[in-house]
């Protein structure tokens, strides 16, 4: 699995022309899916992703979570995470999982987050989308197969 997580003052997807997904102050969080992927992995990368302290507190210091700011999520699959490009100039994307199983894990994902966040929008699976944001810092963290190792 892997995560591009941005901190965002504001962030949305649209899908032909309108507006799918929505946020202010928050996490705007492009996922992508691998073959080897599972709900235990996902669970993982959900608990760090929530926890992740990267917004500021009354010092500057970056030690309030999500939950500490009340931020919202965006959360918007994106196989091209695993686009391999070392032969070649032509991406290959072998190793993204397939997408009935992907699309089972982006759904998840999203269930699991809105347990225990209030405001969670989302893209469309497979949709081609347009994302629009507002990077604050800016602010952008991979999370990606070799975190747990």
């Amino acid at each position: 699995m892997k995560l591009v997580i941005q901190r965002v003052t504001e962030a949305s997807v649209t899908v032909d022309q309108k507006i799918t997904g929505q946020i202010g102050k928050g996490l705007l969080v492009l996922i992508g899916v691998g073959e080897r992927d599972t709900e235990k992995i996902a669970d993982n990368y959900i608990r760090k992703l929530l926890n992740l302290r990267i917004f500021e507190d009354e010092n500057g210091k970056t030690n309030l979570s999500l939950k500490d700011v009340n931020g919202e999520l965006l959360l918007v699959s994106q196989f091209t995470l695993y686009a391999n490009c070392r032969k070649g100039n032509r991406p290959s994307f072998i190793e993204a999982g397939a997408p009935e199983k992907a699309e089972l894990l982006y759904d998840y994902i999203i269930a699991e987050c809105r347990k225990q966040t209030p405001v969670v929008e989302t893209g469309i699976f497979g949709a081609e989308m347009k994302v629009s944001l507002v990077n604050d810092g800016p602010f952008t963290i991979l999370l990606d197969e070799h975190l747990f190792d």
